[in-house]
């Protein structure tokens, strides 16, 4: 049970991230130049984001590779709530990047079984 849930976790958050980054873009833009950070950062984040998200998709198969891109993608979710609270969004703003995160650590909590 624990597995399916860690895998529909890793399904969850690649999506989402492809949804953001792919067919949100617009938005990512504004978001970054909101926070005042350049279009080398927004593109780095959005460059490792796509690379964590689909090592978390191949982790399905190879679960090996789940741990470090969970944390990695997890941190990546931190600097996100970091930058919302800085700019003072409202909390609902800071919801995805916020569930997004406790998934993320849900994944890598359970890859390195800590709930076995």
């Amino acid at each position: 049970m624990l597995d399916t849930l860690t895998l529909l976790a890793q399904f969850v958050i690649a999506l989402s991230i492809v949804i953001v980054w792919v067919f949100r873009f617009d938005n990512i833009v504004l978001e970054f130049k909101q926070y005042g950070l350049s279009t080398l950062i927004r593109s780095l984040v959005g460059f490792s984001k796509i690379v964590l998200a689909t090592l978390l998709v191949v982790g399905a198969w190879y679960p090996s590779l789940v741990v470090i891109p969970a944390l990695l993608m997890g941190l990546l979710m931190m600097s996100a709530q970091y930058f919302h609270f800085k700019v003072k969004n409202p909390f609902h703003k800071r919801v995805p990047s916020l569930f997004l995160l406790i998934l993320c650590f849900f994944v890598a909590a359970t890859s390195l079984n800590w709930f076995a």
